[in-house]
């Protein structure tokens, strides 16, 4: 028996061997689809850490999510981020020394100030003014892992003005921004004495 196919004929021998081979060149593309897809969503994961589950609960899938993620990435490379010099980073460092000294006897000021600071220092850097949601997405490009601390430490001196924080409140703020400020300028350190090797 012979099989017709756009102007070809087939032996049943021959339709078989080529539809098994068609088979299995499908299964081998969406092998590989899947593999280049997990290897993504590995690397997403890896990379951004909790900010990539919060951003699959925000977004309603994984893929939606993974999307916003590149699409933040994407958004930061168009930036100018810059490295501080070290006369900035001194200044920023006996700004953040005279903020943590008032915090034993003014809490809510100084957790309103470590807020502006750590704000000043990322404008410094070149992340733009924007509201805090926008500004946290683009900080978790360089700074996945402290997205946790300073989600925590905005929520606590965001109702400042209302009162409404506790003195152990307050106190984990200024922890969770000292753990910020210390990680940005860090990340300035290290990039330092590769410069300088």
């Amino acid at each position: 028996m012979n099989y017709h196919f756009m102007g070809y004929y087939f032996t049943y021998t021959q339709f078989i061997v080529a539809s098994a081979l068609l088979a299995v060149v499908v299964l081998i593309a969406v092998g590989a689809l899947v593999e280049r897809r997990k290897t993504r969503t590995v690397a997403l994961r890896n990379r951004f850490g909790s900010e990539y589950d919060l951003a699959v609960v925000k977004h309603g899938s994984a893929r939606r999510a993974e999307a916003k993620l590149a699409g933040r990435e994407t958004r930061v490379e168009a930036l100018k981020i810059r490295e501080i010099g070290v006369p900035e980073r001194k200044r920023f460092a006996a700004e953040w020394y005279t903020v943590q000294s008032r915090f034993v006897d003014h809490p809510k000021a100084a957790v309103t100030e470590a807020d502006d600071l750590i704000n000043a220092l990322l404008e410094a850097r070149g992340y733009p003014r924007a509201d805090f949601e926008q500004r946290a997405a683009d900080v978790s490009v360089h700074y996945p892992r402290v997205m946790e601390n300073y989600r925590l430490a905005h929520s606590i001196a965001e109702p400042l003005d209302q009162g409404v924080a506790s003195t152990e409140e307050l106190r984990t703020a200024m922890i969770q921004y000292r753990a910020i400020f210390d990680d940005l300028l860090q990340a300035q350190t290290l990039s330092e004495e590769r410069a300088a090797a």
